[in-house]
């Protein structure tokens, strides 16, 4: 598995489209998605990332203290930190809150709005995105404000466009499966917009999706995502990669912003956080997945890293969610 979609992965991304929108100009809208739109479509999470998908006609977007653009047929508009948003035919009208204007479902169907002037019309699929731990996300986390995507530039571009198209089309049946299919869709779009937002990244760029451009950076990655446990050392992960042991240094502590041991250390708490979260193993257990030998170096490294022990930790975590 590469590393892109072992950390996406990680961010347990369960998505789905709840939303059918037809405008006619003039018309602006402010919104910004809420977990109660999205129920009970989606579980528990987070962090919300919402999507806009235009099926016909063009509107104007702006997020905030971002600049406004026009989206077309066959793009899509992400907001990976769910700001709030406008979108319309003229931005300078006086803006309507998309919850002000949302229509119940009909039949078993999804929300619908319809809404505008006389003028030409816009019709968009809105969807959405759940995630965990978005801050602690080293992909989702430094993601920009907004993300504009070109169905078109995919490689899955006519899968993607066909099924879209068919959302638009039979969102509001409420036919058996068709949520599945369409949450399937939004993830798939998302992952699709990260990565081209990864190879359009500009030269001299650092941070963890500039990393994956560089071959010998990414197939670190991949290698210590992989094999977690693994006592790693920079000799053998220069070795493997085709690199001397201080280049690898030099190249990845530039783009990644750490040293590769450190990157490693980091990325075995995050997944030792995960695992206490959850509930289901030992201390023992989780020390012996994210690679330590006994419980005691991992209580230590634990601690050194979030301020207290994992047992204290798990408590603490548990009584805030409610839970015995």
């Amino acid at each position: 598995m590469d590393a892109l979609s072992d950390v996406l992965r990680e961010a347990h991304l369960t998505g789905g489209v709840f939303l059918h929108a037809q405008f006619f100009a003039p018309w602006c809208m402010a919104a910004r998605i809420t977990p109660e739109q999205c129920a009970p479509l989606l579980a528990p999470a987070s962090h919300l990332i919402p999507y806009h998908y235009v099926v016909e006609g063009e509107m104007r977007v702006r997020a905030e203290g971002e600049e406004a653009f026009v989206l077309g047929v066959g793009e899509v508009v992400l907001f990976p930190r769910n700001d709030l948003h406008l979108l319309g035919s003229d931005l300078d009208l006086p803006s309507v809150s998309a919850r002000d204007i949302i229509q119940p479902p009909k039949d078993g169907g999804l929300l619908s709005i319809h809404h505008g002037g006389s003028g030409a019309r816009t019709r968009l699929v809105c969807g959405f995105l759940g995630c965990d731990d978005a801050p602690g996300n080293p992909v989702i986390s430094t993601l920009p404000a907004v993300m504009r995507f070109s169905v078109e530039e995919s490689g899955a571009a006519e899968w993607i466009r066909s099924t879209l198209q068919y959302a638009a089309a039979e969102v509001g049946a409420g036919r058996p499966g068709s949520e599945t299919v369409l949450a399937k869709l939004s993830e798939l779009l998302f992952v699709e917009a990260v990565r081209r937002y990864a190879e359009r990244l500009p030269e001299g760029q650092t941070g963890w999706l500039a990393g994956l451009r560089d071959l010998h950076v990414a197939r670190a990655l991949a290698l210590m995502h992989r094999d977690m446990t693994r006592s790693w050392t920079v000799d053998e992960l220069g070795r493997q990669v085709g690199l001397s042991r201080s280049a690898l240094a030099d190249r990845f502590t530039r783009l990644i912003g750490v040293a590769p041991m450190h990157y490693l250390a980091n990325r075995r708490m995050q997944v030792a956080a995960r695992e206490l979260r959850s509930r289901g193993s030992s201390l023992a257990q989780v020390a012996s997945k994210v690679g330590y030998e006994s419980e005691a170096a991992f209580s230590r490294a634990f601690k050194k890293a979030f301020g207290t022990a994992p047992a204290t930790w798990r408590r603490s975590r548990n009584q805030a969610a409610g839970q015995p």
